[in-house]
């Protein structure tokens, strides 16, 4: 009963509700493509055209204040579960199904994402509240969707609906990604190193119980892994790169072709070309869904639209940074090395052939650090919504930690199709709460970036 409840909520959310011809589209790309290409237009192309500002920005960021994040701090938490398996897996899955072209519409997505981003995280600021628990500030969509249905009713209330159906979508997402972590991880270390799931799953559970339940270390943890992975695999994948200047390009003349060839509207794949490009950067930079927003919260900054800044940076980041290197590694290897696989199998196979054997055993690696830095992220997420939904006390916040370590080693032994879904209704739950109050509430955003944008002049 609850299987097909879920199966059927993921076919809503995720499956081809519309189509255009025979181009299927999900309902998700319905509202957030629109969404992402009228906050563009709002912010006058943000994106591009504050850059520097929001490189600027991530420089001499520090908090004023004991126990609040820096904008940078609260940066790298949201880098830590946007840079995930969605720049390894999910790349690689866009590039099988749609090929080379689905990289440039991934790009498209970045581009626009980054306003979404910058719209929820500068929101996320404005309606920020004190944290008695932990110290310094939290929030996120829980807090200005409660914050804008009391304005709407005129009146103050303990609860809204509308944020408590948010906060419960975001922890039964963060439930179903632990659980997908743990599966990936000792997945991945059993092909590349023969290590039986068990110890790598008792390992991986044990390091987690250490960060998380202990007070204030996550952030000190992410602050020293997120900068060492995402450098550790840009640097190698730079050096790949250079090494294969030559065929660059090539590639790049594949992305542009295939994005916009005849050859793929006449054989009628310009649908999948698209489409995969544009959901798998969906999944990756999250923007819309109201995740960073919670990290966004929690940060001291002197303008909100600083942090709104910093988080569409974190979109760049993610996807035209990361996920190109993945694109890039792959695109530049011979196709017959690469014919007829898919999934972690094409991507080992690329780097194999780049480094030799070291490949799966580099893969395996930075999987399990792009997992385990997802896993503690959304741990810190899921404070906020934890103190919204239970109130502010350490019970309901041990106890959740403590379920979400159970589902990491229950992923670790054993794959559970039905948990993956329940992760993608939940980010999917999440993504539609969301965008019911991002429209109205935008003109407050709006109104910071040009309020911040008069006081730099």
């Amino acid at each position: 009963m609850i299987a097909n409840i879920i199966e059927t909520l993921y076919g809503f959310l995720w499956g081809d509700l519309f189509y255009i011809g025979s181009m299927g589209i999900p309902l998700l790309v319905v509202l957030l493509i629109p969404t992402g290409i009228y906050f563009t237009i709002c912010t006058r192309v943000l994106p591009i055209r504050k850059l520097p500002t929001m490189i600027r920005l991530t420089i001499g960021s520090k908090s004023k204040e004991q126990g609040a994040l820096s904008g940078l701090q609260s940066l790298i938490v949201s880098t830590a579960t946007r840079v995930g398996m969605g720049n390894l897996v999910g790349v690689v899955a866009a590039v099988s199904a749609g090929g080379a072209g689905a990289v440039f519409w991934m790009w498209v997505t970045a581009i626009i994402g980054a306003s979404t981003a910058f719209i929820e995280a500068t929101l996320a600021q404005i309606y920020k509240q004190r944290d008695p628990l932990y110290g310094g500030y939290r929030g996120g969509p829980a807090y200005y969707i409660h914050a804008y249905v009391d304005r709407k009713k005129g009146s103050r209330h303990r609860y809204s609906i509308l944020a408590c159906l948010f906060a419960i979508s975001g922890l039964i997402c963060w439930f179903g990604i632990s659980q997908v972590i743990g599966n990936s991880v000792s997945s991945a270390f059993e092909n590349a190193f023969s290590i039986p799931p068990i110890w790598t799953t008792v390992i991986l559970v044990i390091l987690a119980a250490v960060i998380v339940l202990r007070k204030n270390t996550t952030v000190k943890v992410l602050d020293i892994m997120v900068p060492v992975m995402a450098g550790l695999y840009f640097l190698l994948t730079v050096v790949l790169i250079l090494k294969n200047i030559t065929v660059l390009p090539s590639v790049f003349g594949r992305i542009f072709q295939e994005a916009f060839g005849l050859r793929q509207v006449a054989a009628g794949g310009m649908g999948a070309v698209l489409m995969n490009g544009v959901k798998r950067g969906l999944f990756s930079n999250e923007a819309g869904s109201g995740s960073a927003p919670c990290s966004a919260a929690s940060a001291q900054c002197d303008h909100p639209a600083e942090m709104g800044y910093l988080q569409a940076l974190g979109v760049l980041i993610d996807t035209l940074v990361i996920c190109s290197c993945t694109a890039f590694i792959i695109l530049m290897v011979p196709a017959n090395v690469t014919a007829g696989l898919e999934g972690m199998d094409l991507l080992q196979a690329a780097i194999e052939w780049h480094i030799g054997p070291f490949g799966s055993v580099f893969i395996a690696t930075i999987l399990w650090l792009f997992s385990f830095s997802t896993f503690i992220g959304v741990l810190f997420y899921a404070r906020s919504n934890v103190a919204y939904l239970f109130g502010d006390n350490w019970i309901s916040q041990t106890i959740y930690k403590w379920i979400a370590l159970v589902m990491l080693f229950i992923g670790g032994l054993a794959e559970y199709t039905i948990v993956w879904d329940l992760g993608d209704v939940g980010i999917g739950m999440m993504t539609i709460f969301n965008l019911i109050v991002l429209f109205p509430l935008s003109r407050q955003a709006i109104h910071s970036m040009k309020e911040y944008e008069h006081e730099q002049v």
